[in-house]
């Protein structure tokens, strides 16, 4: 990417050759009013923003695979922007990871085409939902959900009913401003982590407002008889939000991994 710099009378000033930077991020959201910058708000984008313009003098724009709302965790956030190529890539991790609070970490930076987007270059996604049925633990409680009484067969058997392409209107924010409510559901799992946690992964090419957050409380609400397979399937046919399932909290949701 060539910058070109022009001031009074045309003339050039200087010519800057620009490079992308794709970073792979974790974050804690318990503290952060979601991913995108809001003013007087923070914001894991803006507290990375800062980062790089306090480390390499150079004010930009961060780009996401993806919001995340307040609350919600990243293992593996992925975003670009672009820098002087003078900077070096193998010293923009350590720089940042210094000057960045310890509840956001950049796991690796490396240099990607310059036609490369961080969200509209990705294939899909996978999600994590962490569910507990044990005793709460206070310092845990704000990186999981707690549920008594869940049916591990019953939530596969509802999984099995939103795995494919659906319009998924009943199982998003109506605060969302998406207009194509269509989306294809490759993969939901749910395995063991330990005794009392269940971990549900969810894995699609794109997902709404809240989408995996009511896909997760549809298999809860199944699990625990509140909805059957008749209302799971009328939500899909028909888009109406009362027929899915709960909205489950931020707390338990993750970004697991972006896929290009």
């Amino acid at each position: 990417i060539l910058v070109l710099g022009v001031i009074d009378m045309g003339k050039i000033l200087y010519n800057k050759t620009m490079k992308r930077i794709l970073l792979k991020i974790a974050y804690d959201g318990t503290n952060f009013h979601g991913w995108q910058k809001q003013e007087g708000l923070r914001s894991v984008q803006g507290e990375i923003e800062q980062a790089i313009e306090r480390a390499f003098k150079f004010s930009c724009n961060l780009f996401a695979s993806g919001r995340t709302d307040a609350g919600v965790h990243a293992l593996a956030q992925m975003a670009h922007f672009d820098i002087d190529d003078a900077v070096p890539t193998n010293k923009i991790k350590l720089v940042l990871n210094r000057i960045l609070p310890p509840d956001v970490q950049i796991l690796s930076a490396k240099k990607v085409s310059e036609n490369f987007h961080a969200r509209f270059s990705a294939k899909k996604k996978t999600y994590q939902y962490l569910l507990c049925t044990g005793k709460k633990n206070v310092f845990e409680a704000n990186r999981k959900v707690y549920v008594d009484n869940l049916d591990k067969e019953k939530m596969k058997e509802c999984a099995s009913l939103l795995i494919g392409k659906h319009n998924f209107r009943a199982f998003c924010s109506s605060q969302t401003s998406a207009k194509d409510f269509v989306r294809t559901v490759y993969e939901i799992k749910l395995f063991q982590k330990s005794r009392h946690n269940i971990v549900v992964e969810v894995t699609g090419n794109g997902f709404l407002m809240n989408m995996v957050r009511i896909l997760v409380g549809t298999m809860v609400d199944y699990s625990l008889g509140k909805l059957d397979k008749k209302r799971v399937l009328k939500a899909l046919e028909s888009g109406d939000r009362s027929c899915a399932g709960r909205t489950m909290p931020p707390q338990g949701l993750y970004l697991k991994k972006v896929f290009y």
